[in-house]
C-alpha cells in the first residue's frame, strides 16, 4: 500500500470511528485485498475440505466489524490486527461448532510457519492453539496479543510495535518468549 493510500485509509478509519458510515463504505474497497491476504493466510493452513473460502471469511469478519460499537482506530495496522483477531474467532467458533472438543477429531488444523511460530511443531489444532493463547493471555496479555498480531495478523515486528505502542525491541523479545512458552505448552497437549 503506498503512503498516500495508507494515510487515506487512516483518515477513513478515524472518520468511521467517529460514526461516519460513508467512510466505512469507502474504506472497504481500499482494504479488501489486504483482508483477503490475511484470510488466505489462515485458510492455507486449514484442512483441504474446510467450508470457508477467503471471501466468506472476509465477509463474516466485515459483518462483525460493521455491527460492533464504533472503534477508535489508531491506524491501519490496528484495523488489520482487529480484523485478524475476528477471523481467528470466526474459525475457532466454527471449529468448536463442528464438535472439535476432542483434539484432532476433524478439527481445522494449522501448519505453523517455522519463522513465525513453534519450531518442531508442524501442525497444530486451531482449537488447541486458541486454548493455549487464552492461557497465555492469563499469564501475559501482551505476549498473547503479540502472537495474535504476528501469527494471525501477519504484522511485522515494526507494525506490531506501533499497534501496541512499544518499541520494536520489546516486541521482538516478547515474541521470542511467547513462542518458547507456546512451544512447550503445545508439546504437553500433543
Amino acid at each position: 500500500m503506498c503512503p498516500a493510500s495508507t494515510s487515506r485509509v487512516t483518515q477513513l478509519l478515524v472518520n468511521w470511528g467517529h460514526g461516519n458510515q460513508d467512510a466505512r463504505e469507502e474504506l472497504i474497497p481500499l482494504v479488501y485485498s489486504e483482508l483477503r491476504r490475511i484470510a488466505r493466510r489462515y485458510l492455507t493452513h486449514e484442512r483441504p475440505d474446510h467450508s470457508f473460502e477467503s471471501a466468506a471469511l472476509v465477509n463474516e469478519a466485515y459483518l462483525r466489524l460493521a455491527h460492533q460499537q464504533p472503534t477508535h482506530w489508531q491506524n491501519r495496522a490496528h484495523f488489520f490486527a482487529v480484523a485478524a483477531q475476528l477471523m481467528r474467532q470466526i474459525l475457532v467458533d466454527h471449529a468448536r461448532k463442528r464438535g472439535a472438543a476432542k483434539r484432532g477429531a476433524g478439527a481445522p488444523r494449522l501448519t505453523l510457519d517455522e519463522e513465525v511460530a513453534l519450531p518442531q511443531v508442524r501442525e497444530v489444532d486451531l482449537v488447541a492453539l486458541d486454548d493455549a493463547l487464552n492461557r497465555l493471555a492469563g499469564l501475559d496479555p501482551n505476549q498473547s496479543r503479540i502472537v495474535e498480531l504476528r501469527f494471525f495478523g501477519g504484522l511485522s515486528i515494526q507494525e506490531a510495535s506501533i499497534v501496541l505502542g512499544c518499541s520494536p525491541a520489546t516486541v521482538k523479545r516478547e515474541w521470542s518468549t511467547a513462542r518458547l512458552w507456546l512451544q512447550r505448552e503445545m508439546k504437553t497437549i500433543s
